[in-house]
């Protein structure tokens, strides 16, 4: 015999995330058991979308936000087709009947220790919090007639301090309507053999009319290593792992980081580095710039030949120019007073000594007699010719740049800071009669004391003045705040033989460890990333995209054989959903331990099992008021 029971799986709205629980079977006593999914209830169009592709179930978009929580959380009012959801859109949803297990995963941002708790206590993501009491009253209510078997609440472990209150009324509410529950957080790759540490809060709430046995938690599983999972992936690039299974376009320099951090180190680690050991060096193949020797064969010609290529040597050491038989007399300089040598037809500087040391520079005195000459300004001047200064157009040495007393003294004059000025006149430049001064300000303790002045943290800064820039006196500080500490994590490259850290919705190596040391080396012909092999010998890499979501445990192709890839062409979207969802393994584990005690339940018998239980009748708290 095969009985299926039903799940509904409400999200309630931005940033929620579970997938699904699979298709879960099991069997108890022959009898075999499965949980099929009715519907799933989400606000983002494309967790919707991916949720249907995924587990072949409709969903609904719904913003499960009352009017005052919409106003809170957008900063506005609704748009006109806005309308609250009620439990009639719930009743609908669920193909207008009862569900046996309504899965919940609320939004997290709000408790999540990502966000800081000076943001999570304002009314935006207070409103955002109270989508966990909303989600679950409105199914309370549109289901009052015929309630659940059980109410599954995932989300952070935080959810316990910073959800306190909002928990408290949940509890009050399951326990108003006859449940017994029990609350914990547990590690998603325990429970499903992950190779990931997930850990996350379950409330499971348990309606003793429906089902009287226990719930027993799932087994644990070994937590797997990363290796384990991505290994057998393509490369990443590679079009096989489909569009998410790209590397992210990084700058250089955040490649050498990643190289210099070890496996299982973050970004602290590089602070504790001999930075002077690290210096790029340029190794160029053998054979660049090679110079080949005379008597010795040649290495082989390429195609891309060219004397400083990393290619074979396209230099020989040729000692033909030393012969003595050849070019005897190149470059050769003749005596002004000897006979010439033999005039040849090959008349060059390199091939013959047509170059002679000429003494005729010097001034002879039957010929050029004003060359370079210089005559005085209270003599005649030499005749007058049409030559250049240099052929005997005669210079002259003019002395009125000394100017007699009283006829513009101050022409270039450069007066002392601490004496009276000069007459000032009309003359606009200093060599007409416009003064210059001495000024000692620059160097010197008085005035402009804090130019380009920086000024210790630790200590009082001087007179603010209105001065808008450095050099001209506005202060600098030596703020000691650009050491500031990440998050923990940030730029972590993890070990390959490990399990991976939490998966998150903003999964980015700058936003925690989402690298690996790969040692998987790539050929030589990978382009589009910078490959630097790591001092262990593997290459320290991000994690695609496509590998973080087989890290959450979704699998490797869909149900049509294509790679598995979710819906939209943004990587940090798919990120986020990726993140916030619950892992399909660790729900197929929590489900498989519900069909058990469902299946027991349905055959009449008392269910007993060596795992721990998840919920007890003992358990139920006191009946507490309802808090509204």
């Amino acid at each position: 015999m095969k009985t299926t029971f039903t799940s509904l799986h409400l999200f309630c709205g931005i940033g929620g995330g579970a997938l699904g629980f699979q298709q879960a079977k099991e069997e108890w006593r022959g009898a075999v058991g499965q949980i099929q999914t009715v519907a799933g209830i989400d606000a983002d169009p494309d967790g919707c979308a991916d949720f249907e592709r995924i587990t072949g179930a409709p969903a609904y978009r719904m913003d499960l936000f009352s009017k005052e929580q919409y106003r809170a959380f957008h900063g506005q009012e609704p748009p006109n087709d806005w309308q609250e959801v009620g439990q009639d859109d719930i009743w609908r949803a669920a193909g207008s009947r009862s569900p046996d297990i309504v899965f919940t995963s609320p939004p997290c941002k709000g408790f999540s220790g990502l966000l800081p708790e000076k943001s999570a206590k304002t009314m935006k993501y207070q409103a955002l919090n109270q989508l966990t009491v909303r989600g679950l009253r409105l199914c309370l209510e549109a289901f009052e007639d015929d309630l659940p078997a059980l109410f599954l609440l995932e989300n952070v472990p935080r959810i316990t301090s910073r959800g306190a209150a909002l928990l408290k009324e949940i509890k009050q509410l399951l326990n108003k309507y006859g449940y017994v529950f029990h609350d914990e957080s547990h590690n998603c790759g325990e429970i499903g053999g992950l190779a990931q540490h997930r850990r996350r809060y379950l409330l499971i709430a348990r309606n003793p009319q429906k089902l009287s046995n226990f719930i027993y938690k799932p087994p644990f599983r070994r937590v797997r290593a990363i290796g384990e999972v991505i290994g057998p992936l393509p490369l990443p690039n590679d079009p096989a792992g489909g569009a998410m299974h790209k590397l992210p376009n990084l700058q250089w320099k955040t490649w050498v980081r990643l190289a210099l951090i070890p496996a299982g180190g973050d970004w602290r680690d590089l602070e504790k580095i001999d930075w002077k050991n690290y210096r790029i060096a340029y190794e160029p193949r053998k054979g660049a710039m090679g110079v080949g020797a005379w008597d010795e064969p040649s290495g082989a010609v390429t195609g891309a030949p060219g004397f400083g290529r990393s290619n074979s040597m396209q230099a020989i050491s040729d000692p033909r120019l030393k012969l003595e038989s050849m070019y005897p007399s190149g470059y050769g300089v003749q005596d002004w007073e000897s006979h010439s040598q033999t005039i040849r037809s090959a008349g060059r500087i390199m091939n013959a000594p047509v170059s002679i040391s000429d003494p005729r520079l010097k001034e002879r005195g039957s010929r050029h007699p004003g060359v370079y000459r210089v005559e005085s300004y209270d003599e005649s001047a030499s005749c007058v010719t049409g030559t250049r200064f240099g052929s005997g157009a005669p210079a002259i040495s003019d002395p009125r740049t000394k100017f007699k007393d009283g006829t513009h003294g101050a022409i270039y004059r450069v007066m002392r800071y601490n004496e009276a000025a000069n007459t000032i006149t009309g003359a606009a430049r200093p060599n007409n009669g416009a003064p210059c001064i001495a000024d000692p300000r620059l160097g010197v303790d008085k005035g402009y004391t804090n130019k380009r002045q920086i000024l210790a943290w630790d200590g009082p800064a001087s007179t603010v003045t209105g001065t808008p820039d450095i050099q001209s006196g506005a202060q600098s500080i030596a703020d000691p705040r650009l050491g500031c500490t990440p998050r923990s994590g940030t730029l972590g490259v993890q070990s390959w033989d490990e399990p991976a850290k939490t998966v998150i919705g903003s999964g980015d190596i700058h936003a925690g460890a989402a690298a690996v040391a790969d040692p998987r080396i790539p050929a030589d012909n990978e382009r589009g990333t910078w490959i630097i092999i790591a001092e262990d010998g593997t290459w320290h890499r991000p994690l695609t995209t496509f590998e973080l979501a087989m890290l959450q445990g979704f699998p490797e192709l869909l149900h049509d054989g294509t790679p598995f890839e979710l819906v939209g062409s943004n990587d940090a979207r798919w990120r986020e959903r990726i993140g916030n969802a619950v892992p399909p393994a660790a729900a197929k584990a929590i489900a498989e331990t519900i069909l058990r005690s469902m299946l027991a339940e349905q055959d009449g018998t008392w269910m007993m099992a060596a795992e721990e239980i998840w919920v007890k009748p003992e358990e139920q708290p006191e009946p507490a008021q309802l808090v509204h």
